[in-house]
Formats: C-alpha cells, sequence, structure tokens
C-alpha cells in the first residue's frame, strides 16, 4: 500500500480534496484535526503548552486554541515550540494509522506542514493543493472569522506554494474555476497503477 501525503497553504481546500478521494474509498488521516484532539485531551501536551506558554491559554482547563494561535502566529520561536510538541505526536498516530490500513491501493494523510516537518520522505508521493492567495485568504476569513492581517501572518510561516508545487509528484488547482473531481480522478487512476505495479 502506498503512503500519500496531501498539503498545501492555508486555505487552498486540501481538505474539500482529501472528501472527494474519501468518496473513492480512499482513508484519510486528518493531520489538523488530530492535532485539535491532542490540544483538547492529552494531558501530556497540556503540560507542555503550560511549559511553553503558561497558565493563560488554559479556560476552564482547555486550551483556548485562539489565544495560541494569537502568540504563535507572531512569534516563531513560539510557534517552533508548538509544533516541537505536537509533530513527534502526530508523526507516530499517523504511522500507527498507516499501518493498519488494509485491502486499499493508497492511504492519505493530509496536514498542512509535510514539507516544513521534514515527513515527505515518509510519503511515496506528495499532493500539493494550491489556490490564488487571494482567494485562500477569502476563505480562511470565512471559516475562521479572523482578518485579512492575521491570515497573512499565518501565511508567513509556512513554505511559500512556490515552492511546494516544485517539490510536488502532484499538483491539483482548487481556484473555483476548474472542476477537483476529474484532477482527482486522473491522480487516483495513477496511484492505483503505481501500486499494482509495486
Amino acid at each position: 500500500m502506498l503512503k500519500i501525503g496531501v498539503t498545501g497553504g492555508i486555505g487552498t481546500g486540501k481538505s474539500t480534496v482529501c472528501r472527494v478521494f474519501e468518496t473513492l474509498g480512499i482513508p484519510v488521516f486528518y493531520a489538523d484535526a488530530e492535532s485539535k484532539r491532542l490540544l483538547n485531551e492529552n494531558l501530556a501536551v497540556h503540560a507542555g503548552l503550560r511549559k511553553i506558554f503558561g497558565e493563560e491559554i488554559f479556560t476552564s482547563g482547555i486550551p483556548d486554541r485562539k489565544k495560541i494561535a494569537d502568540i504563535v502566529f507572531h512569534d516563531r520561536s513560539k510557534l517552533n515550540e508548538l509544533n516541537a510538541l505536537l509533530h513527534p505526536a502526530i508523526i507516530a498516530l499517523s504511522n500507527d494509522w498507516f499501518v493498519q490500513q488494509k485491502d486499499v491501493p493508497y492511504s492519505i494523510k493530509e496536514a498542512a506542514l509535510i514539507y516544513e516537518a521534514g515527513v515527505e520522505s515518509d510519503l511515496d508521493k506528495v499532493i500539493v493543493v494550491t489556490a490564488p492567495e487571494e482567494l485562500c485568504i477569502t476563505r480562511i476569513r470565512q471559516r475562521d472569522s479572523v482578518s485579512a492581517e492575521e491570515v497573512k501572518a499565518r501565511m508567513q510561516n509556512q513554505l511559500p506554494q512556490a515552492v511546494k508545487v516544485a517539490r510536488a509528484d502532484f499538483v491539483i488547482e482548487n481556484d473555483d474555476r476548474q472542476s477537483l473531481i476529474p484532477q482527482v480522478m486522473h491522480i487516483h487512476e495513477q496511484l492505483i497503477a503505481l501500486s499494482l505495479a509495486g
């Protein structure tokens, strides 16, 4: 079974693309959702958060993701500490998850920071989802109720889209002009062929 990564900048529509793959019977590990679960539930993560940020980022015993975001998207050293806390746990969870996937030609790990975290070497192929910057900003403002400045601050902490595209094995354009389904189907067929050849 092939291990495939799906990545892209904030607001490009990675999850939307992955839901199309899921309709084809392909299992997807959503790293961002697992990260949120760890933040909410994992006591070892809570202890690490207290060391990095202090007690003030907790509300009723639960880490306040908005407070954390307000800090890390303006302080790269804090962001690096947060990533050092969460990434090893997410990588371990995704590795265990991949082992459990049976009777499928490939499985997908959806994660914003595949290249930034240096985990592309653990994957057989990487798909990068792209979209125009202004469209990404509009999507995130609508989704998260944040300002354009806040979205741009988040974007500064990710590799530029052109760098990701240059390193990608496959690229999907999610610009609201080209249909996603034919693009996904084309890649799906290639991955099935690769799986059969492997």
